[in-house]
């Protein structure tokens, strides 16, 4: 079945100084989407309050989850979030999830950083960075999903920058990873899968896992990351034995729409792997 997209132009739970950018990013991304399959999440206007939680414009980010969650009950089949922040991820993974209830799901999040702060250890309380953690139930009450992943879920690839708390919960909890010098190595992410027993894979991928060298426009640049090429190719593995249940590309934020047209042609190979027909071995015509 073809994926919708679902456009969710969310800058609330970033806490760069191009945040608002990233609804420009959402906003070029669609263009070059096939506007059939394409529908947009509303997103107010207003930054939000944390409402005492330790989490910076909690309010906007609970609205824009309804939202969401609107939109995404009346389709069917594998959708591809586009963001906006990393939290977009709130609404699509329980989505994902829901709709594969009869099988085993692990969650491969392609990141520069884990995402695994709470708000009692983010430094910066902005909640793209207390995603995941969220998701795995540890996260403020409002926004924690009725049914949260388990740390053996979850493979964290190409993650290279971690707050000291973040990097404990990892050892404490266990939660697999592949680093980008790993996923140089064709079928380590796919043997990470592997190891979590799962039968379908969903596909998180903030565009900061790619090197600085190979796209402009993000919020938080980490060196030593992902080519563009490595990472279609570790996509492209996966979906060679895995179904995908759904994926996200988020924090995308050109500097100018110039800068977005620049890196379009990269976002759009990412795309592509993501969608484009697979054919398994099990599935070949005897």
């Amino acid at each position: 079945m073809p994926a919708t997209f679902v456009i969710v132009p969310q800058w609330q739970g970033s806490g760069s100084s191009r945040a608002m950018r990233l609804v420009d990013g959402a906003a070029a991304i669609q263009g070059d989407l096939p506007a059939a399959a394409t529908r947009v999440v509303d997103v107010p206007v207003g930054a939000g309050e944390s409402q005492g939680t330790g989490v910076l414009r909690l309010t906007a980010l609970q609205s824009v989850l309804t939202n969401q969650q609107r939109v995404l009950a009346s389709t069917t089949g594998p959708v591809i979030t586009i963001g906006g922040d990393c939290a977009v991820e709130l609404g699509a993974i329980p989505h994902a999830l829901a709709s594969s209830a009869e099988s085993t799901i692990a969650v491969v999040w392609f990141d520069a950083h884990g995402d695994l702060n709470s708000p009692e250890t983010s430094p910066s309380h902005a909640f793209h960075g207390m995603v995941l953690r969220t998701l795995l139930g540890d996260g403020p009450e409002a926004l924690v999903p009725g049914s949260p992943l388990s740390p053996a879920q979850v493979v964290l690839a190409g993650t290279r920058s971690l707050d000291d708390d973040e990097a404990a919960f990892i050892d404490a909890s266990g939660i697999r990873t592949v680093t980008s010098t790993e996923l140089q190595q064709p079928g380590s992410v796919a043997e990470a899968i592997a190891q979590t027993g799962a039968s379908r894979v969903y596909i998180h991928v903030d565009l900061d896992v790619l090197d600085p060298a190979e796209i402009d426009g993000v919020g938080y640049p980490e060196p030593f990351g992902l080519s563009v090429q490595q990472l279609v190719q570790a996509i492209s593995q996966i979906r060679a034995s895995y179904p995908l249940v759904g994926a996200g590309i988020t924090e995308f934020a050109p500097s100018t729409p110039e800068a977005a047209s620049d890196d379009l042609p990269s976002i759009l190979r990412i795309i592509s792997a993501l969608t484009r027909p697979v054919q398994r071995p099990e599935e070949a015509t005897p």
